[in-house]
């Protein structure tokens, strides 16, 4: 490119102004602190917060774990069927997101592994090929189960701030064991 005959993005500095010699490597390449950029953000949405702000501490839930009597609805929903439950606390939850889509995902797992465990029950002398299937089949759909409810619980806890367990598999393994009652808790 000859000298003079683009625009340069570059200021051109005179041979006083800047030495070569006295450059460093990677002098110029260090980062500088921009104010208006170093603002606290919501680690869950992101918007910027005031300086004040002070992030609220994780509370207790309102009931434990077996006091789902308390809530009569809830709780007949909770053990005859979970998946409505489950449903209409997604829907709670997430407000795009309509009660039926996931009352169809956790019936797809926990009714689709009740009717696995029925047609283990049938075809009890069956080859035994089959029977392994289906029991794979079962707790391949009671992990899914557990798996899928106990994520939409601790996106609840981390939303409202509530008391979670520390340990993820904590969590999925107490979905696995006491869905109905973890569900009557979170409505």
């Amino acid at each position: 490119m000859a000298e003079g005959s683009a625009h340069s993005r570059y200021v051109k500095l005179t041979k006083d102004q800047g030495p070569l010699e006295d450059i460093k490597p990677g002098e110029l390449n260090q980062p500088i602190e921009v104010p208006q950029l170093a603002v606290r953000k919501c680690y869950e949405c992101g918007q910027p917060l005031p300086e004040s702000f002070q992030p609220p501490g994780d509370e207790p839930w309102t009931t434990g774990i077996f006091g789902c009597a308390e809530d009569r609805e809830s709780c007949w929903t909770g053990l005859f069927c979970p998946c409505v439950l489950f449903g209409r606390n997604v829907e709670s939850l997430r407000e795009d997101t309509p009660w039926t889509t996931p009352c169809m995902c956790h019936a797809v797992c926990v009714e689709g592994g009740m009717a696995l465990a029925a047609a283990t029950a049938i075809f009890h002398g069956s080859d035994p090929r089959t029977a392994f299937l289906i029991c794979e089949g079962l707790l391949f759909a009671w992990w899914m189960c557990g798996i899928y409810t106990g994520l939409a619980r601790q996106s609840l806890q981390k939303k409202y701030h509530l008391k979670r367990v520390i340990i993820i598999i904590i969590n999925i393994i107490l979905f696995l064991c006491l869905i109905p009652f973890l569900l009557c808790q979170v409505r």
